[in-house]
């Protein structure tokens, strides 16, 4: 059975920082690109970062690039976020999306609330 299991979010007042992780099972964690996708409240999906399976390459929405970073440890079959600096517009309802050809699996995300 696939899981991706979402934790670390929480309430942080803005210039703070939290680190999300998503854990996962039921699949070859390794050969998976892992992405964070965030939904702020009223509005769509917005795409965040990535993270490839191959290269360990990573990319950045401009809207975080230089404050959040992701990262994965395939031996804890676990992707993170790093974010720091955080704002009143990185409030969101976090979601960690698994991805390899047709194959695409969601968790069930974590909120983060930050303060002004």
């Amino acid at each position: 059975q696939v899981q991706l299991v979402e934790s670390g979010g929480g309430l942080v007042q803005s210039g703070g920082s939290l680190r999300l992780s998503c854990a996962a099972s039921g699949f070859t964690f390794s050969a998976y690109a892992m992405s964070w996708v965030r939904q702020a409240p009223g509005k769509g999906l917005e795409w965040v970062s990535e993270i490839n399976s191959i290269t360990g390459g990573t990319s950045y929405a401009d809207s975080v690039k230089g404050r959040f970073t992701i990262s994965r440890d395939n031996a804890k079959n676990t992707v993170y976020l790093q974010m720091n600096s955080l704002k009143s517009e990185d409030t969101a309802v976090y979601y960690c999306n698994a991805r390899l050809s047709i194959s695409n699996f969601w968790g069930q995300g974590t909120q983060v609330t930050v303060s002004s």
